[in-house]
């Protein structure tokens, strides 16, 4: 139980630092118009972005109705990852999944609250971007993603003693 409730926290803590960079971009910052832009490395900036859609910009919600439908669909998709992590032994996959679940309630607070997710996190070189415009919580969905399918793909739990995983 002491590992959901640190996953749990976790994504508590993912959601917060998420809100509050947001709040910081938006507010002390000064980026209130989309567009605006800050300087920060000659290969990074703020840019202040407003997503309608889901990531890599696909399932655009132009509507409220698209809004709600987006709304209804990150909102079940974040009740299932907290179903998960109640289920879920393994502390590596409830990291993940605290991960998921505090971007995932970010975004949609964000979408509730304004009508699209603010992105401002703006990787480049030059005029090449190898991402879209990002936040917080994108980066917390997209690296408790990649530790899932890591941790599918290349670690084995041992069996119990006195089994054979052979038979």
């Amino acid at each position: 139980m002491a590992n959901r409730t640190t996953a749990y926290l976790s994504a508590l803590i993912v959601f917060l630092v998420d809100q509050a960079s947001k709040w910081a971009v938006a507010g002390p910052l000064g980026l209130t118009r989309e567009g605006d832009f800050i300087t920060l490395l000659p290969i990074f900036n703020f840019t202040r972005v407003h997503n309608e859609g889901i990531s890599l910009g696909m399932l655009q919600a132009n509507s409220d109705l698209g809004r709600w439908l987006l709304v209804a669909m990150t909102g079940a998709i974040a009740l299932a990852v907290a179903w998960w992590i109640s289920r879920e032994d393994k502390r590596g996959d409830q990291l993940a999944l605290s991960l998921i679940l505090g971007g995932a309630l970010g975004n949609i607070v964000d979408r509730v609250r304004f009508g699209y997710v603010l992105d401002f996190l703006d990787l480049h070189f030059g005029a090449w971007k190898p991402f879209y415009v990002f936040n917080v919580a994108d980066a917390a969905i997209s690296i408790g993603v990649v530790i899932l399918l890591l941790r599918a793909l290349f670690v084995r739990e041992k069996a119990p003693e006195g089994t054979n995983e052979h038979a």
